[in-house]
């Protein structure tokens, strides 16, 4: 099977996943913005989410003659390895629930912060748990102060989420205060309305599928915990899965290899996905509207564009695990500064931030250099683990 074992083999996979890892929420918000049902486009993003890892599993886990230690996938798929599966399957439950929660918080909070927060917690969490479950490999005089940043950069995306939101606040008072419908010059040549004004909020809200003005922030931080919370735990779950440091296989049979414990961690992933997507697609949540699976089979405004964003996060996902393996998963954890990423398509595409006051510039640079600072100290922590 294709391994990688070398140190600049593992940071190539990191950038990758980190590229990849970035773009995919920015899609799915462009869908939910133009009125698509989450329910919809998260049911097509898990089916071609799937079909990535199968197809990596039985390509990359299957080149070449497999090693003693190291069976190739399909043997793998008959070996008596349930404890490792099990925790697999645990890790891709979690990323599932926190896939699915971030949806949800990109409406009330936006794509940025959500990534930001929800990311800090994962390296906080995750990336201190890797490096005790890795028998120390990474560097611990670089690694925590890169977590420590980490730390810093969920402040500072709280504080530039409650600036952000008291800025648009302003502005629609403003427009309402006045009646007046140009108040900012928010309509441009072909009444086409300019982002950052509040008619370009009002307009949002109005062809949005989650509807977000006239409740509590609250709301949207909660959920963004909650998301933040579970990606902690899939990649310490993953790591457990593959190195058995718990020693819960029988003797002499090999430990599960990258792509077994990705088929597995991604089958229980893709299982949660669908349930409780076609569940809430006739028990919604947040007050979204109803749908049924007739109506999601008939609906194909921006479906590729879905398949699209599966197949970015099956592939991030990956080489995320195939770096982690080689360099230490607490390194690995560096593709959570996708928030870089994220955040650059929501200025570009979404107009976040636009015509908002100086002070919550100030926040969001500050919190932007935190995190470029915390990727770069955590990815000069790589160690190399043997194999």
């Amino acid at each position: 099977m294709f391994i990688i074992e070398s140190k600049g083999g593992a940071i190539a996979c990191m950038i990758l996943a980190l590229l990849f890892l970035g773009t995919w929420p920015a899609i799915l918000t462009v869908l939910e913005r133009r009125g698509r049902l989450p329910q919809h486009t998260y049911l097509d993003y898990s089916i071609t989410n799937f079909l990535v890892v199968i197809t990596i599993a039985l390509t990359l886990g299957q080149i070449g003659d497999s090693r003693q230690n190291m069976p190739d996938f399909l043997t793998q798929l008959s070996q008596d390895n349930w404890p490792c599966v099990l925790m697999a399957m645990a890790g891709g439950i979690f990323l599932s629930l926190g896939n699915l929660s971030t949806q949800y918080a990109w409406a009330f909070v936006g794509l940025s912060v959500t990534e930001v927060i929800t990311s800090s917690i994962a390296v906080v969490i995750g990336t201190t748990l890797n490096y005790f479950l890795d028998d120390r490999i990474n560097k611990a005089g670089i690694l925590f102060p890169g977590v420590g940043c980490f730390l810093i950069a969920i402040f500072l995306g709280s504080a530039v989420h409650s600036s952000n939101s008291a800025d648009n606040a302003a502005k629609l008072e403003r427009l309402s205060y006045d009646g007046v419908k140009d108040l900012e010059n928010g309509i441009g040549e072909g009444g086409k309305t300019k982002a950052g004004t509040a008619d370009f909020l009002i307009e949002l809200e109005n062809t949005r599928s989650i509807k977000v003005y006239g409740k509590s922030i609250m709301i949207g931080l909660v959920i963004t915990l909650f998301a933040g919370c579970c990606f902690s735990l899939f990649s310490p779950a993953f790591n457990l899965a593959t190195n058995d440091q718990w020693n819960t296989m029988k003797s002499g049979v090999p430990h599960l290899v990258v792509y077994t414990a990705y088929f597995y961690f991604s089958l229980s992933s893709f299982t949660v996905a669908m349930v409780l997507n076609i569940i809430f697609l006739y028990r919604p949540i947040l007050k979204s509207p109803k749908s049924s699976m007739a109506k999601y089979l008939n609906d194909w405004n921006g479906r590729y564009w879905a398949f699209f964003a599966g197949i970015l996060c099956g592939l991030g996902n990956g080489l995320q695990f195939m770096g982690g393996q080689a360099a230490g998963y607490a390194a690995a954890d560096a593709v959570q500064a996708l928030p870089l990423v994220s955040t650059f398509w929501g200025i570009l595409f979404f107009g976040e931030y636009r015509r908002s006051t100086k002070r919550t510039y100030v926040l969001l640079v500050s919190m932007l250099v935190m995190f470029i600072v915390a990727v770069s100290v955590l990815i000069a922590s790589s160690g190399h683990r043997k194999t």
